[in-house]
């Protein structure tokens, strides 16, 4: 029993590992999920099997742990809108670090609390299983309070109350953070190595376990909007570092194995998250960009603003022959993925080259245009990188901009004092003509002008992305 354990283990590895490169490249992202799901099924059948080999099974719990979780699962699957994905994948985070939390909790009362209270950890368990259940307790409260406070920023609320998506700034948060993180060193040193005694254990893992969830919410409450992909992406870095220390504590290689791939390709996509904006890591954990807005974005930071409505972007389009489109939040929020799809076939159809520009950060979370875009069926090979199209835009007839703002900023080329400054942008300004779809001239998320909306070559127009579409769309009709 334990060698066919150990080679679904194995095997369960393997997929997920293979799983993981699948879901690499958006071709084959859907066989690479698919992967990953089959892993995790002969991860749990193992898991059961040794559980049953050992006697250690409740099956009530299990039972009803299954149907319950796959209820909720399958509820959320069928109802959730492709644009509270960021929510969703915050939401996942958040449970993942939980139950790292939970398991370490529960694995420590067990053996400590209830059976060697007058021992150290490190002498009844062991020096590594010690380190290791601070580390997940650690870890997955940071990541689950910290997943909360995300989820709360995008959604806008949470339990009724609002949250602001502006970074909150509190007095002496860096002396707070820091403390926070020594206290829990020394909490889990305690923990792992010092104290003694059921209760004396009982109120230092308590200890940790609020210092850890507190440390969660004073570092992403002062992380603004602007910075989610990266926060998404590092808390789900958090979650797989969680989940690798749980597999330590219950001496599980799978658990070991999956959540180290979690957590590093987590730190992976991160780093390419901060390139993408050219900042660090600490820069977005520590910085609280986004906080005041630096150079205002109303309409009296503009003098060379000019308009147009359905009617003359149809023209100029019927004209063009090849258009880029550069979705952003804008389009997630009007979900308007359908319609500039559809926008997009009317005009290939006329004979028009037409392609889809994705910049790394655009969005909530890491990827969320492609998925947007993906879910209206727009062919993946439309869907181009900014590394990719960047040199496609001095040949464009049309650049248009749904609903995205700092990532076609130009003063982040030029302007020195901008704090964009340096960050990789779509060059939409080198096209011939630019018509940026938006509500107003208010600001993005980086709180600053944008100088594209004063360009000789911009065009604005005003209106919600779904509705500006559909009504070109109609005008495009009758030409």
């Amino acid at each position: 029993m334990q060698t066919l354990i150990h080679v679904l283990y194995m095997l369960a590895s393997v997929l997920f590992i293979f799983g993981l490169k699948r879901m690499s490249k958006i071709k084959t992202s859907a066989q690479g999920n698919g992967m990953a799901a089959l892993a995790m099924l002969i991860a749990i059948a193992a898991t059961l099997m040794d559980l049953v080999s050992q006697g250690k099974i409740e099956w009530p719990f299990i039972i009803a742990g299954i149907v319950v979780g796959s209820a909720i699962g399958a509820w959320y699957a069928l109802t959730v809108q492709m644009t509270q994905m960021p929510q969703m994948v915050g939401l996942f985070n958040g449970f993942g670090g939980l139950s790292s939390f939970l398991v370490g909790f529960s694995f420590f009362w067990e053996n400590m609390i209830a059976h060697h209270g007058g021992e150290t950890t490190a002498v009844a368990l062991g020096a590594d299983q010690a380190v290791t259940i601070a580390l997940s307790i650690f870890v997955g409260g940071i990541t689950f309070s910290g997943s909360l406070v995300a989820y709360a920023k995008l959604e806008g609320s949470i339990l009724g109350k609002k949250v602001p998506d502006q970074p909150v700034l509190l007095p002496g948060r860096h002396v707070l953070n820091v403390a926070l993180f020594l206290g829990a060193i020394l909490v889990g040193w305690a923990l792992a190595f010092l104290v003694q005694g059921s209760f004396v254990h009982f109120l230092t893992i308590l200890v940790l376990s609020v210092i850890a969830l507190a440390m969660g919410i004073t570092l992403v409450i002062a992380i603004g909007g602007a910075d989610m992909p990266v926060v998404i992406s590092l808390l789900n870095s958090y979650s797989g570092i969680a989940a690798s220390m749980t597999g330590f504590v219950i001496q599980n290689n799978l658990l070991i194995i999956s959540g180290a791939l979690v957590g590093s390709a987590g730190l992976i996509l991160t780093n390419i998250m901060c390139k993408a904006m050219n900042r660090s890591l600490a820069n977005v954990i520590f910085g609280g960009f986004g906080a005041v807005a630096a150079t205002g974005g109303g309409k009296e930071g503009y003098t060379n603003v000019k308009s147009t409505g359905p009617e003359e972007l149809a023209m100029i389009l019927d004209a063009a022959t090849k258009v880029i489109f550069v979705p952003g939040y804008g389009l997630a929020v009007a979900q308007a993925q359908h319609a500039c799809r559809e926008l997009g076939d009317m005009l290939e159809k006329k004979g028009v080259e037409v392609s889809y520009a994705i910049h790394p950060v655009a969005g909530r979370m890491p990827g969320h245009m492609n998925v947007l875009l993906a879910e209206a069926n727009v062919p993946y090979d439309k869907l181009f990188e900014m590394d990719q199209i960047n040199a496609e835009f001095k040949t464009t007839d049309v650049a248009i901009i749904l609903g995205a703002n700092d990532v076609v900023n130009p003063a982040a080329l030029h302007d020195k004092n901008s704090p964009i400054y340096g960050m990789p942008i779509l060059n939409v300004h080198e096209a011939r003509t630019v018509v940026v779809v938006k509500r107003s001239l208010g600001a993005g998320f980086a709180g600053i002008r944008n100088e594209l909306f004063d360009a000789d070559n911009s065009l604005m127009f005003f209106s919600d992305a779904k509705k500006a579409l559909t009504d070109v769309i109609e005008e495009l009709k009758a030409v």
